[in-house]
């Protein structure tokens, strides 16, 4: 099975892509992964519009047969065995690729979310881009350890 991460941003990341370009390359040792990032929408003084097109972007990536689950602070809170399960279910049922979505700083557009099987949250508290992005590569990582009963988590 393959994962991917795909986010709304812009630019580099200086820190947070060194420590994405770490988790991505452990990630790999598991099987196919990719990040892949869509450009953000500039703001028009309309914050729907905004997630909207963002929304549409990250769409565009995702085919018939994967599995969407959004990344957002009003979604479902997991802990580590339970994302270790999430990824093991998905890997069960044949989904060939297992995307999460980061959105842009107003979120995700209703037209993502209905898509998505699943919106999980990082934390109770909103994370900076760059953080929910090296969050979520490590949860990812930390899964795969789980799954495979590596020592990694404890």
């Amino acid at each position: 099975m393959r994962l991917q991460l795909t986010r709304v941003h812009k630019g580099r990341g200086g820190w947070a892509d060194d420590a994405a370009a770490e988790y991505s390359k452990r990630l790999k040792r598991y099987g196919p992964f990719v990040e892949c990032t869509v450009r953000p929408q500039a703001f028009s003084g309309d914050v729907a519009a905004v997630r909207r097109q963002e929304s549409e972007r990250v769409l565009r990536g995702v085919r018939p047969g994967d599995r969407l689950i959004c990344l957002d602070e009003r979604g479902e809170s997991l802990d580590s065995q339970a994302w270790a399960r999430l990824i093991d279910r998905a890997r069960h049922d044949g989904i060939g690729t297992l995307v999460f979505a980061l959105g842009g700083p107003y979120g995700h557009d209703t037209t993502l979310r209905a898509r998505a099987s699943r919106t999980l949250s990082l934390a109770p508290m909103v994370l900076n881009h760059q953080v929910a992005r090296v969050v979520a590569l490590e949860q990812l990582y930390r899964a795969w350890t789980l799954i495979r009963g590596e020592p990694y988590h404890h």
